[in-house]
């Protein structure tokens, strides 16, 4: 568990992004460079990189973040200002930017299932009557 100010929370999302075209390029160090970048930006955004895969053609984004940032929030965030930093930092030298598609996927992750959620409810409100 992670505390703000005022909240106690456990929220870990997946995001799944690809290059645009789904082009083969998160190869080397072009890799390394964007990974390295998702670190920063992580930093910077007060979150946490808990686990991190970059593919040749696409991202894998396990990522805990508070409750103030939305899952769309994390997305934006991660793809645009990557793109951003990697083209500003490194385009010049090889004149290869990178470019994110359009969508993600988002999928939520924690330590209990929906269905202990649902028992969970479910007891407490039959506790209430």
């Amino acid at each position: 568990m992670k505390t703000t100010r005022h909240a106690t929370y456990n929220l870990n999302y997946h995001i799944v992004w690809l290059p645009k075209y789904r082009n083969s390029v998160l190869k080397g160090e072009v890799a390394d460079r964007v990974r390295a970048i998702l670190h920063e930006i992580a930093d910077d955004k007060g979150t946490e990189i808990i686990d991190l895969t970059v593919q040749p053609d696409h991202i894998h984004l396990f990522v805990s973040s508070p409750p103030k940032h939305a899952p769309s929030l994390l997305a934006n965030w991660f793809k645009g200002i990557s793109s951003r930093k990697y083209n500003h930092r490194y385009a010049d030298n090889k004149g290869e930017k990178i470019r994110w598609a359009r969508s993600y996927y988002a999928g939520t992750a924690g330590h209990v299932s929906s269905e202990t959620v649902q028992d969970y409810i479910q007891r407490h409100e039959a506790g209430d009557q």
